[in-house]
């Protein structure tokens, strides 16, 4: 005789593990179907940061030759400068148009200078950033970010657009990275265009689509692109291969900055007192700036997802369950193991327990009583089922627990012999 596993322990043990799947399978795809949109979207963005972006050399997708070959049409001068110095020198001769497509790239120190440019002049900016805006000394802060650009009429906040050139494009894509300013400020497409007026004219446009090759030709988007562009003004149109440097400058130094080198016998160098100490800038780690920040933000995600399979695989304290045996063990052996370890414990209390309700299980069916008969009542039937004391039987089956080993064994052979003689196993025959 062995002790195996029933069907039932072994459903029983493998419904936890159904149910924790029917809860990660779900969250597991939703978490990889989140971290599969972000990078998409991430790729799909344009990188400033690319040499090729919105240049009006560039024929790919996130170039600017369409855009450029329909200012050439309308007989717009294109100047393309790919130094800041270069912006500088051209457009400060007569008021022009300068379109800054990455001013992340410009260092902040250089952005002021695009202020100093003769009066008339318009500087047209292609998604500036929070600190751009702060260098720039503008009334404007950024306000609330679309996932993607959208496409709205120019007064899509109810509030007339006082740009004609916005007014006569209609609607645009443009509606991405959104500004607010003060009442002086012209907004159009519900604050994704804004206007700020002054000596040099500062347009900060909420989106790059109306400039790419790849969506120049939907909506109005070319028309608001070329008005923003072009007109009786040249246009001057900054392609950055790389980011700007900063000026070489001293930040301690008290003269004003000049591009020209001083004057002197020392082989150019002016006579100026030696720096005074100042204690070093805080030391950044390159590898921040080194990859774009979806991929920080990617990385995190990965690490977070890392975590949560970490606490749900980790080992933890809780109640048993029925596991599936790994070998085939005897009945025999699993009696006289367990009958040792109450021996050992002395627990003379449980194991009659045991060996009485192991008899009434047996005995209850075959007289025909249910399991809540009185006490009283089965002894009786078993008495006179088996010609014996009912005192000794209900002594038997329900009087106190033995104190000695030795009233233990003789209990268990009573009650053996009587369940033998009233309910025999089927192998041993009926000895009624």
């Amino acid at each position: 005789m062995t002790a195996t596993v029933t069907p039932a322990e072994t459903a029983t043990a493998a419904t936890p593990r159904r149910r924790r799947h029917r809860l990660l399978v779900p969250l597991g795809l939703a978490v990889l179907l989140i971290v599969t949109t972000l990078v998409l979207h991430a790729v799909d963005r344009p990188d400033t940061d690319e040499p090729g972006f919105l240049s009006p050399v560039a024929t790919d997708d996130d170039g600017g030759s369409r855009l450029a070959e329909a200012l050439r049409a309308q007989g717009v001068p294109v100047r393309r400068e790919t130094a800041f110095d270069g912006v500088l020198q051209t457009a400060g001769i007569a008021p022009s148009t300068v379109f800054v497509p990455a001013p992340g790239l410009v260092h902040p120190d250089l952005l002021d200078r695009l202020t100093a440019l003769p009066p008339g002049t318009r500087v047209v900016f292609v998604e500036p950033s929070p600190r751009v805006l702060a260098e720039l000394d503008t009334p404007v802060e950024a306000a609330a970010r679309r996932w993607a650009a959208r496409a709205v009429p120019p007064d899509a906040d109810g509030t007339p657009c006082p740009l004609p050139e916005a007014v006569r494009a209609g609607t645009a894509a443009i509606d991405l990275q959104r500004y607010a300013g003060p009442a002086e400020v012209g907004h159009c497409y519900g604050g994704a265009l804004l206007r700020v007026p002054g000596r040099v004219e500062v347009v900060l446009a909420g989106a790059s689509d109306p400039f790419r090759n790849d969506r120049i030709g939907e909506w109005g988007n070319e028309a608001l692109a070329t008005g923003l562009l072009g007109g009786n003004r040249p246009l001057v149109w900054l392609d950055l291969p790389e980011p700007v440097p900063a000026p070489t400058r001293p930040s301690w130094s008290p003269e004003p900055f000049t591009e020209e080198p001083a004057q002197g016998g020392d082989g150019g160098r002016s006579e100026r007192p030696d720096p005074p100490d100042r204690a070093d800038p805080p030391w950044e780690n390159p590898l921040w700036g080194a990859f774009p920040q979806w991929f920080w933000a990617l990385l995190a995600q990965l690490a977070l997802a890392g975590l949560l399979v970490v606490l749900w695989r980790a080992r933890r304290l809780g109640p048993p369950v029925s596991e599936p045996l790994p070998v085939t063990v005897r009945s025999a052996e699993t009696v006289r193991g367990r009958a040792r370890l109450y021996r050992r414990a002395g627990a003379r209390d449980t194991v009659a327990e045991t060996l009485r309700a192991a008899a009434l299980d047996r005995l209850l069916p075959r007289l025909n009583l249910p399991p809540d008969t009185p006490d009283d009542e089965v002894a009786a039937r078993i008495a006179e089922r088996g010609g014996a004391d009912p005192e000794r039987v209900a002594e038997l089956f329900y009087g106190p627990a033995p104190e000695k080993d030795r009233e233990l064994l003789e209990l268990a052979r009573e009650l053996d012999a009587l369940t033998r003689t009233l309910a025999p196993h089927p192998s041993e025959g009926d000895t009624r």
